[in-house]
């Protein structure tokens, strides 16, 4: 009996200490993405270059927690509920891995921007909107993970529709502003690029609110409607 008690609580112990490094992922990945707006938008350089070198630390951070799920599954072998965990855990920091590669990807595009003498600065208002969007987004689905909650996904998942809106008005508008001055052509696609960057996380964050509700109903809520995802998570 003290043995199992022992084993329990040990597991619990391994099972919090994941939960611990996923949000701090979460907060590094969250950081990186209001540096690199920031940088895009003011022409920070050395915040740029910040964004662009602590893409690393994202990186080794996945890792680290994927190396712990997978000892964890090794030596517990656990099921339900606690296996449903580990899979949200790993799906999870694959998506802020790939934020963080879409905060490195706006900061690399702002980079590009401020360079060679050639600065122009269209719909940097709409890019501050969308990625304000995208950010709350993150922020309500790592709270979800936090609380084992899976209410928010359906409102995340419609203020991702909102966010593909923004970046389709976004693209009307470059279209607009190249055909107005070609010569500005370079740096709007680089724009361009640094919206669809924003458009990305979004999606990753929407991707991370249906692990939760997977994590606690057991159910696969990809590619379903809000409407869907509301109607699973209230049973």
């Amino acid at each position: 009996m003290v043995n199992k008690e022992h084993f329990s609580k040990k597991f619990d112990a391994d099972l919090e200490e994941i939960r611990t490094r996923v949000l701090q992922m979460g907060g590094l990945v969250e950081e990186q993405i209001k540096n690199a707006i920031e940088a895009l938008t003011e022409g920070n350089e050395h915040m740029i270059e910040q964004v662009i070198d602590n893409d690393h630390r994202v990186n080794a951070m996945e890792v680290k927690i994927d190396e712990l799920c997978s000892q964890i599954i090794v030596r517990r072998q656990p099921t339900a509920i606690d296996l449903r965990m580990i899979m949200t855990v790993i799906n999870t920091i694959t998506d802020l891995e790939r934020i963080g590669d879409e905060a490195a990807k706006i900061a690399r595009m702002a980079k590009l921007i401020y360079a060679a003498d050639r600065m122009y600065t269209p719909r940097f208002v709409e890019i501050r909107h969308i990625a304000a969007i995208a950010m709350d987004m993150l922020r309500k689905a790592l709270d979800a993970f936090a609380r084992v909650d899976p209410n928010a996904s359906a409102e995340i998942v419609r203020q991702d529709e909102q966010v593909d809106e923004e970046f389709r008005s976004i693209i009307r508008h470059l279209v607009t502003f190249m055909m107005e001055d070609p010569r500005k052509i370079s740096t709007a696609i680089e724009i361009l690029f640094a919206a669809k960057a924003v458009e990305r996380i979004g999606d990753h964050a929407k991707n991370m609110s249906e692990y939760v509700v997977y994590m606690v109903k057991g159910k696969d809520v990809r590619h379903v409607s809000a409407d869907e995802i509301e109607r699973e998570v209230g049973k």
